[in-house]
């Protein structure tokens, strides 16, 4: 038992979960963690006290330059998963095309991207799983369908996509119906892959963190499209027929564009207030938010070279997945330096507040 208020008239005798057994019982996942020491020792990690009381500036308040959100406790696992489950939902979205050009043409291309979504899909899952920290945690998920919640609606994506694209990868290498059903397959796995490669976006855009608010019209669009580059960069690394060489750098270079153009526009939209775009502007996010940005244009400007080299186009693939890597990982950074920020989310309201008033 620990002593709390121990100099006073009445100490306070816990366990340090402050639970009255006459009034209450502790019962969940949580119920039998205990506490690795003082409570009071737990709580001065995060109320430091202040030796000089902070004077407001009267033109531009915030509250004591406190932080006024808790930033994201997500690890590396989730922007990592980003990448992995962006390739992996790009990888059926191609494949579906393919079969919808010609499945027999392209049957060489349609059964790689079904196995790179396979591995895909059995790592992002491991993410996912590791970053819960225990497996039942990820299927309590698919008890339930809920729309308005992004991650319920992403868990059945990554569940319907791995689960499609199985079934497409085994059923394809039978003949007559059984090949006809791989084919069925093939395109449900390729919707499925439409929404798992910008459902992430979605998922954090549905924040109060300012940056990402922001950006929330554009980040589904930023991560699809670099989902496309990424796989597009990523068969770069194969050894390819010049049918199948020409689908795969078209789609590559058209996600290319589209997530050079996506970064722009979230930078013009973020910058409206300062504040909210200074993270893609300055210190280590914008660093990597610059670099990443180099990465992509560096594979694309590779890609446009004539009579491509094997090394050539091995170092336009690696520039591009680590252009799209970065990325994410910019994004989900950008994002916890935007929500230390003591003053961003007043620039914010105070800007919307004009615009609604005018």
């Amino acid at each position: 038992m620990n002593v709390r208020y121990g100099s006073s008239v009445e100490p306070v005798y816990t366990d340090g979960r402050d639970i009255d057994p006459d009034v209450g019982t502790l019962l969940g996942e949580g119920a039998s963690q205990e506490a690795s020491g003082s409570s009071d020792e737990h709580i001065k990690q995060f109320a430091k006290p202040w030796n000089k009381l902070p004077q407001p500036e009267a033109d531009d308040p915030s509250y004591y330059d406190r932080p006024m959100l808790n930033e994201p406790i997500w690890e590396w696992a989730i922007p990592l998963y980003y990448y992995v489950g962006g390739i992996t939902g790009a990888s059926l979205v191609l494949a579906a095309a393919a079969q919808a050009i010609d499945g027999e043409k392209f049957e060489r291309l349609i059964d790689r991207c079904h196995w790179i979504a396979l591995a895909g899909a059995s790592l992002s899952a491991g993410l996912l799983i590791w970053d819960l920290g225990r497996p039942w945690r990820f299927f309590n998920m698919l008890r339930v369908f809920r729309p308005t919640s992004p991650m319920n609606v992403g868990a059945w994506i990554l569940t319907g996509a791995a689960g499609n694209g199985s079934l497409a990868l085994f059923f394809r290498r039978f003949d007559g119906g059984f090949r006809q059903a791989g084919n069925m397959f093939t395109m449900a796995a390729g919707v499925f892959g439409m929404g798992l490669s910008t459902y992430t976006g979605v998922l954090v855009a549905n924040s109060a963190i300012p940056l990402w608010q922001e950006s929330r019209r554009v980040l589904p669009v930023l991560f699809g499209s670099s989902a496309v580059a990424s796989v597009g960069a990523l068969f770069e690394l194969f050894e390819a027929e010049k049918p199948e060489r020409r689908i795969t750098k078209l789609f590559g270079t058209v996600g290319q564009v589209a997530e050079l153009a996506a970064a722009v526009a979230m930078e013009k939209q973020t910058s409206v207030v300062p504040r909210v775009g200074k993270p893609l502007k300055s210190g280590l996010s914008g660093f990597l938010w610059k670099s990443a940005a180099v990465l992509t244009a560096g594979s694309f400007l590779i890609g446009l070279l004539p009579n491509k080299t094997r090394k050539q186009r091995i170092a336009a693939g690696i520039l591009g997945n680590l252009g799209s890597m970065v990325l994410r990982f910019t994004v989900q950074h950008a994002g916890v330096v935007s929500s230390r920020d003591a003053r961003a989310s007043f620039h914010l309201q105070r800007a919307s507040n004009s615009t609604h008033k005018a």
